[in-house]
């Protein structure tokens, strides 16, 4: 391009913005975003020892560093503390989101605050150590059934990038994610428990084979096989994720890389944050928008058809399947809390009567019913918000969805099955008069 074009350029523009002005407009600068509304704010607590292996130790002084320059563009405040009492009686509306960077609680004070919290709706993100055990059987919630990874069965040396496959973009920490990336140096471990098979366990993102083998000591390298990285408890607002080890000079301690040293990473860290802490994307088990006192339709996001009680009964047994909408009272339903962010949901027939799993199974397609409430667990529901306005429901006693049955049309039962983030397990709740 020529000098006097570019002149005559910037004259145009020059041009364009004096209009603007006379005109009472105003001109975006060449090449800006256009800047959306900011999400709310929300108050981030991370718990941490730094106190054990040089590599964890540098991620600390990393995180205590990066958190509160990413916050500040971010919308959240970032605090760090050593003080694991802090626990004890915490509360999601003190601090929305809880992160463990290196460790997790030891005492029963602790422990039992955090579940209180993670039951409440906290959100929550651990890192790496957060993890780690070798005797899960100490804190069975925490370690098989929240984190659902059980105990610490090997690691990858020495610590090294690996390229991830991200398993679910739908997910609000990983819409911004390609289908693969490259991870910032970490070392990386696996677990007892298979993820797989647990229903309450979605992954995010694990290692792609082309990493293999992942690691540079041929006797603690992974040459095959199937690791989760990054995974979510659909049951709870959490996520974790592997990563947290920098690589390190052990005899001078010279940090030898940054665990945010990945972009892309750092875009699932962000995302994550904003999920948990209810900014962009929403958040999970609401406090306001589900009325006890009101009466709801739930229409399935797949086929549109309406949660219904078959035959308008309301006697124990009576099947919950899909059906037409149609506005009646077999197809209204009342939320009351039972504990914990959990619900029981009743028909407007005869509110004691609840969606209710058949005979307490655990098995995925196991069919739904009405059934007299009594407390059970396979009687109990958590309402989990999603960004798109809609809601999926997983049970206590599983931590699976209700869902439509695969391939079902009108008059099908409904069932529980492994949450999968699909259509046929999310409603939409219309409140009814």
């Amino acid at each position: 391009m020529t000098r006097n074009r570019v002149r005559a350029g910037q004259a145009g523009l020059r041009l364009l913005a004096l209009l603007a002005v006379l005109l009472g407009l105003t001109v975006a600068p060449a090449h800006s975003a256009v800047r959306q509304p900011s999400a709310a704010p929300f108050k981030v607590l991370a718990f941490y020892n730094g106190t054990w292996d040089d590599a964890h130790i540098s991620f600390v002084r990393e995180a205590n560093e990066w958190f509160p320059r990413t916050g500040a563009s971010n919308n959240f405040t970032y605090t760090a503390t050593t003080n694991w009492d802090q626990l004890n009686n915490i509360t999601p509306q003190q601090y929305q989101v809880v992160l463990f960077l290196d460790d997790a609680p030891k005492s029963a004070a602790q422990r039992s605050g955090f579940e209180r919290y993670m039951r409440a709706g906290g959100g929550w993100m651990g890192f790496h150590v957060a993890a780690f055990t070798t005797e899960a059987q100490s804190w069975p919630w925490y370690y098989n059934e929240f984190l659902g990874s059980g105990n610490f069965r090997s690691n990858t040396w020495g610590p090294t990038t690996a390229t991830l496959r991200v398993e679910d973009r739908t997910h609000p920490s990983t819409t911004g994610l390609p289908a693969t990336f490259t991870s910032s140096v970490s070392e990386w471990y696996s677990w007892s428990n298979n993820l797989r098979n647990r229903g309450d366990i979605k992954t995010l993102a694990s290692v792609d084979p082309v990493s293999f083998p992942l690691g540079t000591d041929p006797n603690q390298s992974w040459y095959s096989g199937d690791y989760p990285i990054m995974w979510t408890n659909t049951a709870y607002k959490m996520v974790y994720a592997n990563f947290g080890h920098n690589a390190m000079n052990y005899s001078t301690g010279q940090t030898l890389s940054s665990t945010f040293g990945s972009e892309t990473q750092n875009r699932f860290v962000i995302d994550s944050l904003k999920w948990l802490g209810a900014g962009e994307g929403g958040g999970e088990t609401p406090s306001g928008p589900i009325s006890e006192t009101a009466w709801y339709s739930l229409a399935n996001g797949g086929n549109s058809l309406c949660v219904d009680a078959r035959a308008a009964a309301t006697a124990n047994g009576t099947a919950i399947q899909q059906y037409t909408c149609n506005g009646t009272t077999a197809q209204q339903f009342q939320f009351r809390a039972t504990d914990g962010g959990f619900s029981r949901i009743g028909i407007r027939g005869n509110s004691q009567q609840v969606i209710d799993v058949t005979n307490v199974s655990t098995a995925d397609n196991a069919p739904l019913q009405l059934w007299n409430y009594s407390g059970g667990s396979n009687q109990q529901w958590r309402a989990v918000a999603e960004a798109n306005g809609r809601y999926h429901f997983t049970a206590r006693h599983t931590g699976k969805c209700l869902s439509a049955p695969n391939g079902g049309t009108s008059g099908s039962q409904l069932v529980q099955r492994a949450c999968d983030g699909s259509a046929a397990q999310s409603f939409q709740l219309t409140q009814q008069p």
